[in-house]
């Protein structure tokens, strides 16, 4: 009896989200490694390590007034051994993206921010966490079809199962049999592939689940941190009253980024976005990047944009990940682990064959359900 729900549950299950999951599957492969190809296509301009100083934001906002009068610095990155990178104009303006030499300011190239490359891989990434449907419908839509997803891992290691453990049942639970007819390889492709696969893709299900549902999230930090609420995230605001009375953005910002490289001088790289202007409790957040697949140890400052003053954030967002406790430390690795880079790229690999496998796992289902429902009665047609 347990086994016949088990399977009903599986089935139908399967039936109503196997779309869903499809489509999430699918653009995680084609997302995992867009920072390497988009870096293929278009590489970084590379600098030669000096021992001076970097320019400083406000000489870059003069560098672009005089080439772009008038627009806004969007965002600006810091990396070592590479051009500074500067985005100019809004993102809903054709951004353009300089690349300054570190220690003259001289422009070394000019590039069209949103290339065909990269509005691909934000194709991809907006499909994956909403099927391209409007934010709160798509998320919701993949958050839930995420969970059925974990239920039916779960429910398909049951029926996976076999009764009777001999050598006939052994081979079909762990060996695809290429020699066999066609049906059969797909019936050993969505069993064996999904058995070897299945703790990977709970991993990367749990990890993105974390993202879209808030109750599991609460639940999950609260498990892993002895019983501690995760903090809620609060806007870092500058004091409006301040308007006027301070040294000036440019100052500020060159006084934000001197005090982050002070802060963390080891840090790979440094990125802030230009305050907004129009908001003047808006304040400005310096990054320190670690290096790829290490975003669990970035940091960050927030300053006031008025005094230059920082804004001191609550523990769980200020420390380090040195500094922090096991549920934190775990939180803070949930985007290594869920993109795999946790582990470089070998991990990376990885998520792309697993979530290959998570692509495979809904149409080779279909084709077993389909040819078990419909297969007999087209038989009986042709006979």
């Amino acid at each position: 009896m347990f086994r016949k729900i088990n399977n009903w549950l599986h089935l139908w299950l399967g039936l109503i989200s196997g779309i869903i999951m499809f489509i999430v599957c699918l653009t995680a492969c084609l997302f995992v490694f867009s920072e390497e190809i988009k870096d293929l296509i278009y590489p970084p301009v590379r600098i030669s390590q000096q021992a001076k100083p970097v320019i400083r934001p406000s000489r870059i906002t003069g560098i672009v007034q005089e080439i772009f009068p008038g627009e806004p610095v969007s965002m600006v990155t810091y990396k070592k051994t590479q051009a500074i990178e500067v985005v100019v104009k809004n993102w809903d303006n054709n951004p353009m993206l300089l690349f300054l030499d570190p220690y003259s300011g001289k422009v070394l190239e000019k590039r069209i921010m949103l290339n065909k490359t990269t509005k691909f891989f934000y194709l991809m990434e907006e499909g994956h966490r909403t099927l391209w449907l409007p934010w709160n419908t798509g998320r919701l839509i993949v958050n839930y079809g995420t969970l059925i997803f974990v239920f039916l891992l779960i429910t398909g290691l049951v029926w996976w199962y076999p009764k009777k453990w001999n050598k006939s049942t052994r081979d079909k639970s762990f060996k695809i049999k290429w020699t066999a007819k066609w049906k059969r390889i797909n019936i050993d492709l969505h069993n064996v592939l999904g058995f070897y696969s299945m703790i990977l893709l709970l991993i990367l299900s749990l990890t993105g689940m974390i993202y879209g549902l808030k109750w599991f999230s609460n639940g999950l930090y609260w498990s892993t941190s002895g019983g501690a609420s995760l903090p809620a995230w609060k806007a870092t605001l500058s004091d409006s009253t301040k308007v006027n009375t301070g040294p000036g953005i440019g100052r500020v910002l060159d006084h934000s980024l001197d005090l982050t490289m002070q802060r963390f001088p080891d840090a790979d790289g440094y990125t802030y976005r230009t305050p907004d202007t129009s908001n003047s409790s808006s304040s400005i957040e310096i990054n320190a990047i670690a290096s790829l697949g290490k975003t669990y140890a970035n940091q960050s400052l927030h300053f006031d944009r008025h005094t230059g003053q920082e804004i001191k954030k609550e523990a769980y967002y200020a420390a380090t990940y040195q500094e922090a406790p096991f549920g934190t430390k775990l939180r803070r690795l949930n985007y290594d682990i869920h993109l795999g880079q946790v582990l470089g790229l070998p991990g990376k690999i990885i998520a792309f064959i697993v979530s290959l496998i998570g692509t495979s796992l809904p149409v080779t289902g279909f084709i077993i359900w389909y040819n078990r429902k419909f297969g007999k009665k087209s038989k009986k047609k042709k006979s």
